[in-house]
């Protein structure tokens, strides 16, 4: 009897570092104005620590940027992890609908697309969806955007779930990535990216590194 399995579940869908692709869209100025379901600081922190991981795994990362001229620039603490790259500028609200950003994909031979993007309910909901119609696993990073209110938000990843998109935090990311801490070649990075970017657990791991770094008291041996 052939056995069934479910692509959403099993260690193949997790993401490696050589399965995936990071598409960020729309981090620019006029798009942050409009952010109402998070604090603006908040999601320009996880949207670097997000890029910064991909770059540490050598995840092929595309930026998109819409109406530039009107809309502002690329976040510019964004723009610096990947200071060589030109984000794609488009019209198109739906970045699925530009063919050089599918093509770009194509190019990766990789079929799973990690997106985080400002507006949720637009931005991100609509090339989240098409890709997922179009036979691609599609991950969305939730605390990586954000939308013009709490409710548009929430509505967004409920509707993209229930296209099959799978709703991740940036440091689910990282973990996916890395996977083992053994893996000795990216852990260094990686914990130095928790400790700019990833909060509590960022100050927890400089603690245990002071606690290594210290001299147990003598009397403390006793």
């Amino acid at each position: 009897m052939e056995t069934k399995t479910n692509p959403k579940a099993g260690l193949d869908a997790l993401l490696t570092p050589d399965n995936c692709v990071l598409i960020l869209i729309d981090h620019q100025a006029f798009q942050f104005a409009g952010l109402r379901s998070h604090d603006s600081q908040t999601v320009i922190n996880n949207v670097v620590g997000l890029a910064k991981t991909a770059k540490a795994f050598n995840i092929p990362t595309l930026f998109t940027t819409v109406l530039e001229a009107r809309g502002g620039k690329l976040l510019k603490q964004l723009q610096e992890v990947f200071p060589e790259q030109k984000p794609i500028d488009r019209t198109f609200i739906n970045t699925w609908e530009d063919a050089r950003v599918v093509e770009w994909v194509k190019k990766t031979g990789r079929k799973k697309i990690v997106i985080a993007a400002l507006w949720s309910e637009i931005c991100l909901a609509m090339p989240a969806i098409q890709a997922a119609g179009e036979g691609y696993d599609v991950y969305a990073v939730t605390d990586a955007s954000g939308g013009v209110s709490l409710e548009a938000h929430e509505m967004a990843i409920q509707r993209m779930v229930m296209a099959g998109v799978i709703p991740i935090t940036w440091n689910v990311f990282a973990g996916d990535l890395q996977r083992d801490w053994a893996r000795t070649e990216t852990a260094p990075a990686v914990a130095q990216i928790l400790v700019d970017h990833g909060g509590n657990v960022g100050t927890s791991f400089l603690w245990e590194l002071q606690l290594l770094a210290t001299p147990v008291p003598e009397e403390l041996k006793k």
